[in-house]
């Protein structure tokens, strides 16, 4: 259940102020500092996030030994940090901000080095993984042959999420999928028509992709396709930033995957927020499609709600979160410790005591509850144009504020049988107005050992009737 994130870490130091007026020696803005913030970088802002957001993770890494290192170590705190020894100076990127905006970057140590070695200890923590994130930043780490032999290995049974680097080395075969940005796939494919010019145009290697991957209309899905073909991976993420993603996988066409719009004044972070929330989506089971699309809406909420800039230092108190519970992850998580879990459904427009009374007596009947809960489109179809009253987002934040309540799984079709199949609850719970034998689901339960069990009806309340009273006071 661990997420590993393996890869190559910095120190970023951002200098934050105003600049109100020009050097009178250059046209150049003078910031004045009124900030000073350190932070992880790289890798480690990766397995810093993860951290935050409650999740167990290892960063699989090495750092120097100087003052930079050391404030690495301190920056890291709550990761599990299994390091060795790099041999150079810990490299270190400065940047200055005025207001949200960047001004300049000054960077130290980020030139080249030679791979450096991997431990035993290192390649123990990345066999132990649940999921793997490969965070190159081009320092040679992914490079290691060691590493990179165990990674291929593991490729077929863990997935790897890889987020590569222009100065990096190619992805291992078989990752689940590889997650470059848009000009990063295009200077790879474009080194790639260069080695090849001997043989063949790199104009002419461009039109051979395979004809599901590539679309003339779209650089990303062309330069997705060429290197799903070069990397041998599974699925190629090409990330286009506001305009959201586009998802290469053989034998299919590209995947349009649509962003959220946002205002964000610097979009540093997004990427590693991608490919932290990808590893959290496929650890919990789910297809590689929602998967990239939950991950780019984590990005854009990421950027909304301040980005880097807004992230805690590691000595700060993490920001509060809402107590939202991933269900497939919750589910798996209270299986492998021998635990119950019960699922119930429905709309749930309206909260009343009868859901309430209903819900609480669901989770005494196990070790956690999951709703499953229509969607708005759900409603629509089932209750009439009119309803939802409530939203599916509020309906679920009321539902999990109930202390009764662990999850809840939103889903768009007329009947949860679908999210059933992936939740696979011990117990699925209705209430009492229903008999067991007579529900629908109930054969799809009973086919993975499942149970359905009703639970005190309450029929002096319900949504119709509350809605119709409030009609008459409106």
């Amino acid at each position: 259940m661990r997420i590993v994130v393996v890869g190559d870490v910095m120190l970023d130091v951002d200098l934050s102020g105003e600049a109100t007026r020009l050097s009178p020696d250059a046209p150049v803005p003078v910031v004045d500092v009124s900030g000073v913030k350190r932070r992880a970088g790289g890798a480690g802002l990766v397995a810093r996030m993860l951290a935050q957001d409650n999740w167990p993770v290892t960063l699989v890494t090495v750092l120097g030994d100087d003052d930079a290192g050391r404030q690495l170590q301190g920056q890291l705190a709550g990761v599990r940090l299994v390091s060795g020894p790099s041999g150079y100076a810990s490299p270190v990127k400065t940047r200055v901000r005025a207001g949200s905006h960047p001004v300049v970057r000054f960077d130290q140590g980020c030139g080249k080095t030679p791979v450096p070695e991997v431990t035993p200890a290192m390649l123990r923590a990345v066999e132990k993984a649940g999921v793997i994130i490969v965070a190159d930043y081009g320092r040679g780490l992914a490079a290691n042959h060691q590493l990179r032999e165990l990674l291929a290995r593991m490729a077929d049974e863990v997935p790897i999420v890889w987020d590569p680097h222009p100065a990096g080395p190619d992805p291992v075969p078989g990752v689940a999928v590889v997650t470059p940005n848009l000009a990063e796939a295009q200077k790879a494919v474009q080194s790639r028509g260069r080695k090849e010019a001997r043989q063949e145009p790199a104009a002419v290697r461009l039109s051979a992709a395979p004809g599901p991957a590539a679309d003339a209309q779209d650089p990303a899905a062309e330069a997705g396709g060429i290197l799903l073909e070069e990397w041998g991976s599974q699925a190629v993420l090409v990330t286009k930033g506001e305009k959201g993603a586009v998802l290469c996988r053989p034998g299919r066409s590209p995947e349009p995957v649509p962003a959220p719009r946002v205002e964000a004044g610097d979009p540093c972070g997004a990427g590693d927020r991608l490919a932290a929330s990808l590893a959290v989506h496929l650890l919990a089971g789910r297809a590689l499609s929602e998967a990239a699309a939950l991950a780019v809406h984590d990005a854009a909420d990421f950027l909304a709600n301040g980005g880097v800039s807004a992230l805690p230092d590691a000595g700060e108190p993490a920001p509060v979160q809402p107590r939202i519970s991933d269900p497939l992850l919750l589910a798996r998580a209270v299986r492998e410790n021998g635990g119950k879990v019960v699922a119930t459904g429905g709309c749930f427009d309206l909260l009343h005591a009868g859901h309430v009374r209903s819900l609480a007596a669901a989770r005494e009947l196990g070790d956690c509850l999951i709703v499953c809960l229509n969607s708005d489109d759900s409603v629509r179809r089932l209750k009439g144009p009119e309803r939802p009253i409530i939203g599916q987002h509020d309906r679920a934040e009321l539902l999990l504020a109930m202390e009764c309540v662990d999850a809840v799984m939103v889903f768009d079709e007329d009947t949860p049988e679908a999210a059933l199949e992936r939740l696979r609850p011990d117990i699925w719970v209705k209430g009492g107005d229903y008999k067991g034998a007579s529900l629908p689901e109930a054969p799809l339960v009973e086919s993975w050992g499942g149970r359905c069990l009703t639970v005190p009806y309450h029929p002096a309340r319900s949504t119709t009737g509350l809605a119709d009273a409030l009609a008459k006071v409106s």
